[in-house]
């Protein structure tokens, strides 16, 4: 890998843990400490919609991004980010349509945040993270493993 490769790649990764961080109050949706109340201007969160198991399909799995961080989604929608073993983002991945979903973000549906969320691309073998424009590839499926959410956190 190149210096250039290396720092472009070191400079996503920092982009969006300073997204992750700025923009989603540094916590997950399950109250950590750090997290912060929605913006006043953002409008309120709606609650999250049923999703259904066809609509997320194409997403299950994993997703292995060049800043050694991945995105693992379950069958009913629910996901996890992680970097270095800690968890980035957690909740549910709402489908939008045409291969784009939204993240769920402190329990409810945000419905307006476009850079929060994920899209596939051709057939479904690359996922772009729309944060930071990150492109995700996906792992192959372990013989005997779960699809289940794993990194600490």
């Amino acid at each position: 890998m190149t210096v250039r490769a290396r720092s472009t790649v070191l400079a996503a990764g920092a982009a969006a843990t300073a997204l992750v961080l700025a923009g989603c109050g540094g916590g997950t949706e399950t109250g950590d400490a750090g997290a912060s109340a929605a913006p006043s201007a953002s409008p309120p969160l709606e609650p999250i919609p049923a999703i259904k198991t066809a609509d997320v399909k194409p997403l299950v799995g994993r997703w292995v991004g060049p800043a050694a961080d991945y995105f693992q989604f379950k069958a009913d929608g629910t996901g996890v980010w992680v970097k270095n073993g800690k968890r980035l983002w957690s909740g549910t991945a709402i489908p939008e349509g045409g291969g784009a979903y939204r993240f769920s973000w402190q329990g409810g549906d945000p419905k307006a945040a476009s850079y929060w969320g994920v899209s596939l691309t051709g057939k479904s073998t690359e996922l772009v993270f729309a944060g930071t424009s990150q492109k995700y590839t996906k792992a192959a499926a372990q013989k005997g493993k779960t699809a289940g959410h794993e990194g600490k956190g």
